[in-house]
């Protein structure tokens, strides 16, 4: 069996890290990520991906990247279920990261800063630009 996903989009928002009770450390961020095809309109759409990370992937990635950043992701999907404070089971699709790779440079002046319409746009990427 196989449970493998690899993603190139752009950081919604910066990484938000905490820890576990008992101290490990966990961080997520939304990848939004253009598909390859137009709609019926001719507008191409995005997927924002829920993207999970752990231990010192977590910690780098919330030091190292911010809001707007291409990233490559490579990982697993993750489904899983639980009761929400109405008591409705829910379930939440997520990738669960086991490399990260920084496709791009930090801006010099501050936080990176994307548009909407950035994260609509096709993003190109050699084969030879893909580290993993």
């Amino acid at each position: 069996m196989l449970n493998r996903i690899v993603l190139v989009g752009r950081l919604t928002k910066d990484p938000e890290l905490r820890y576990t009770p008992n101290g490990k450390a966990v961080a997520g961020f939304s990848l939004a990520v253009s598909r390859r095809f137009s709609n019926a309109q001719g507008e191409r759409e995005t997927d924002f991906i829920d993207i999970v990370l752990w231990g010192k992937l977590a910690e780098t990635c919330t030091n190292h990247l911010k809001k707007g950043r291409l990233v490559g992701v490579d990982g697993r999907l993750q489904i899983r279920s639980y009761e929400a404070q109405d008591g409705q089971k829910r379930r939440v699709a997520e990738v669960i990261a086991d490399n990260v790779a920084f496709l791009d440079k930090p801006k010099e002046s501050g936080p990176a800063e994307t548009t909407e319409e950035e994260f609509g746009s096709e993003i190109k990427v050699s084969a030879d630009e893909v580290p993993f």
